[in-house]
């Protein structure tokens, strides 16, 4: 089935989204949607699926114009969406979710459960996905949920199957694993639109790739392009993907957890008993994928999460006791991984966000009195610094784009007398120029000493800004290594193996693989 948009556009009030999108999508292939976070792919992928209605524009399928009401009429006409959040229910079977809203019936219209897991059994067979159709989603790994929502979309005949940031939530070794299974819905005649940010990921499967930045087709490209011919697409210039930076000279210990346990409101333990280090004048990067308690550990060095044990110190100093006021005061500067809710006020100004916490400090007070003019002199300095885009630091910060809101939060954070600075996903949200800037930025505040802790998803950030490496799985601390460790060794020990093994395992399958290669080479001659 071939996929044609012809001059889709999509506005939300006065700002347009989507602005006169051409795309193409060929019977059996593998397009790549690439381009920056908020620069239109999701809202256009939402269009296809019937989730929003385009001002302008034309969707067509094999050559007859059509038009969706919501998404059952996209699965009707062969459109299916594993979305970046899976929506699965965590109590459900395999089974029973594959069939949700679409139960085969028998005699008496009862459920036919029976025929509901054939259909699982055949799919997951036929691909290889090796998913047990009774298994609770619950109890299945991130990788094993993504191919039940994979199953669901074939389930219903999907002809064209949209993947939505489909490795956001995946170790490495789950991202082989799905380049792979894309690989065979191709060869089975299946369209896929892959949407990313990623180069990598894109050069390993695309057949075509369609550039969009700020809502609009800046060019295609194939997976012959090299990474930094994509990024100059995505951003509009040259840009560099790597980071040039000296070998670090680690200091002293400066912050320091000490078997830190955290438990949420609904009694799970969150934290089991995390010990690490962070030295003067190094990066140290926590990796892991989403969700295995990163967040939970940059909450509790803040403040805003309470520890049900354990010990949290700077430069000696024990921190229990101190409020997240106090904490800041002490020189922690904190990026907190979402902006809209916990790094700015929207309705405030630009300026205001500025000094949020420092607004009755000097420079910016004296006593009881503010000084708006120092405050705002404040404000235009660090938005030229970051280059922040915007009218004038007047303005609502809720103007401005998620992308120049987490630069507000950046440069507010970077401009405070840092002992000890903790980012947690510092560039979501930013272009692939805006990244490169962050990233100079956090190693010129490593060479001055100050120690840098990193929470990051985004194996290429890690390698890219690490001195070492700690890695997190279920709330524990896998093992801390090395910023030279192989990105099979970290994507396993993501997976929960530990660092030892971890490193057995990946050098005992390269072996296999190289085995493997003689052989073929053997055969062929």
């Amino acid at each position: 089935m071939k996929l044609e948009l012809k001059g889709v556009t999509k506005r939300f009030g006065t700002f347009t989204a989507n602005d006169q999108i051409d795309l193409s999508v060929e019977p059996g292939e593998i397009h790549a949607l690439l381009g920056e976070n908020g620069a239109g792919k999701s809202t256009l992928m939402n269009i296809i699926y019937g989730l929003y209605h385009p001002n302008e524009g034309q969707i067509l399928l094999d050559g007859r114009e059509v038009s969706f009401d919501g998404p059952g009429d996209a699965v009707e006409a062969g459109i299916g969406m594993v979305h970046q959040h899976f929506m699965l229910v965590p109590v459900f079977t395999v089974t029973e979710s594959v069939m949700l809203g679409y139960e085969p019936t028998k005699g008496a219209g009862l459920i036919d459960f029976a025929t509901a897991g054939k259909r699982v059994t055949d799919i997951s067979a036929r691909f290889g996905f090796d998913v047990d159709p009774d298994a609770y989603i619950e109890h299945l790994p991130v990788g094993a949920q993504q191919r039940v929502e994979i199953i669901k979309a074939l389930s219903r005949d999907a002809k064209i199957l949209i993947l939505d940031e489909p490795t956001a939530v995946l170790t490495p070794q789950e991202t082989d694993e799905l380049i792979t299974i894309m690989g065979q819905l191709k060869a089975a005649g299946t369209s896929i639109v892959f949407i990313t940010h990623k180069l990598r990921e894109v050069r390993a499967i695309a057949d075509r790739i369609t550039v969009i930045r700020r809502g609009r087709v800046v060019g295609e490209a194939t997976a012959a392009s090299t990474e930094t011919e994509l990024a100059s697409l995505m951003v509009g210039r040259e840009v560099s993907l790597t980071t040039d930076k000296e070998d670090a000279a680690p200091g002293d210990d400066a912050l320091q957890v000490q078997n830190l346990s955290v438990i949420d409101a609904s009694g799970h333990v969150v934290l089991d008993d995390i010990s690490l280090s962070v030295r003067r004048g190094e990066v140290l990067a926590v990796a892991g994928v989403d969700g295995n308690g990163q967040t939970e550990l940059a909450q509790a060095i803040l403040g805003t999460r309470a520890a049900a044990s354990g010990r949290i110190a700077l430069d000696g100093s024990d921190w229990s006791k101190l409020n997240v006021k106090e904490r800041l005061n002490s020189g922690l500067g904190f990026v907190p991984e979402d902006r809209s809710t916990d790094g700015v006020i929207a309705g405030f100004s630009i300026t205001e966000n500025f000094v949020l916490d420092m607004y009755d400090q000097p420079p910016y007070a004296n006593g009881m009195a503010m000084k708006p003019s120092v405050m705002r002199a404040a404000a235009v300095e660090q938005t030229d610094r970051f280059d922040v885009r915007l009218g004038t630091v007047d303005d609502p910060v809720s103007t401005l784009s998620g992308g120049n809101q987490q630069k507000v939060v950046l440069a507010r954070e970077m401009s405070r007398d840092l002992k000890v600075l903790v980012a947690s996903q510092p560039t979501r949200g930013l272009d692939v120029g805006s990244i490169e800037f962050v990233h100079r930025t956090i190693i010129e505040e490593r060479d001055k000493g100050t120690p840098c802790m990193i929470v990051s998803t985004e194996l290429d950030e890690v390698s890219n800004l690490a001195d070492r490496i700690a890695v997190m799985y279920r709330g524990r601390i896998v093992g801390i290594v090395g910023a030279d460790t192989p990105r099979d060794v970290l994507g396993l020990m993501m997976a929960g193996v530990p660092a030892e093994e971890a490193a057995s395992q990946a050098a005992a399958h390269k072996t296999t693989l190289s085995e493997a290669d003689e052989v073929a080479e053997e055969e062929e001659l």
